[in-house]
């Protein structure tokens, strides 16, 4: 279990957070979602420890995670995998190499360097890579692949550090509609399948309700939605998007998108702000 109380995190004048209380239980498949600017990468990167918090408690199976540092910290970035829009592989390396950079927590950084992998380790990259319909590119260097094999491969490597959560930082934003429902079908399989956690920022509030079974809300880096995603009324819509006229657009496109579904057309692109 995560649980966050009164979590703040401040930038001058600004407080991107602004105690945030959360819960969120083992298992969960949780989609974030808000403007620009609600807070929503900031949450996830107080989670993980990128950004230390101005202010609260984080606490992961009753252990405060919020100040450990050094070899705690890293093992805790192991436990928690990130997930990033921009990918975070190194174009240089082959598929399989990037995927065994998620064991760094458990070796030291000189034999990753040196690609010093056990044959365990390279027998787990390659079923990670299966899983996500990676394993014929494993040989490839990373910047041969699509955006949408990059974020795949991404994964993989997340799930080769053995993580009880995963976070994923607006993992599609970048991809067309049929790599983006590869990705978030992968995620999904993952807590489905594994019962690993996921928490994902998402700019597509539609997405967020086909794949996710909580959704919450966040403005002003403060959580004003929490709840299923048949809970998301126009008035709920209006509280994370703020002005009538932008919520309306919202909900418009939502129907448009339901009744395009309903005629067997594609409706995965959602709604962003």
């Amino acid at each position: 279990m995560l649980c966050l109380e009164g979590v703040c995190k401040q930038y001058g004048a600004v407080r991107a957070v602004d105690g945030v209380n959360l819960v969120i239980n083992a298992g969960e498949m949780v989609g974030v979602i808000g403007r620009s600017g609600a807070g929503k990468s900031t949450l996830l990167r107080l989670i993980n420890r990128l950004v230390d918090s101005s202010m609260g408690r984080i606490a992961f199976d009753g252990a405060e995670i919020g100040r450990v540092k050094g070899r705690q910290l890293r093992r805790w970035r192991s436990r928690c995998a990130m997930i990033f829009q921009q990918f975070n592989l190194v174009n240089r390396l082959d598929v399989l190499t990037n995927v065994l950079i998620g064991r760094l927590a458990y070796r030291g950084t000189l034999s990753t360097l040196f690609k010093y992998f056990s044959r365990g380790e390279k027998a787990m990259a390659v079923m990670a890579l299966e899983r996500l319909g990676m394993a014929p590119q494993a040989l490839q260097r990373a910047d041969t692949l699509s955006g949408g094999q990059q974020q795949r491969v991404a994964i993989a490597k997340a799930l080769v550090q053995e993580p009880e959560m995963v976070l994923a930082d607006e993992p599609i934003a970048s991809l067309d509609l049929h790599n983006a429902a590869k990705v978030m079908g992968a995620l999904k399989a993952i807590n489905g399948e594994d019962g690993i956690t996921v928490i994902c920022n998402l700019h597509h509030l539609n997405t967020a309700k086909t794949y996710c079974r909580r959704i919450i809300g966040m403005a002003h880096g403060r959580i004003v939605f929490d709840g299923p995603p048949q809970a998301l009324t126009m008035a709920e819509i209006q509280k994370i998007y703020g002005t009538e006229e932008e919520s309306e657009a919202v909900q418009r496109a939502l129907e448009s998108m339901a009744d395009e579904a309903d005629a067997g057309l594609p409706a995965m692109a959602g709604v962003s702000l």
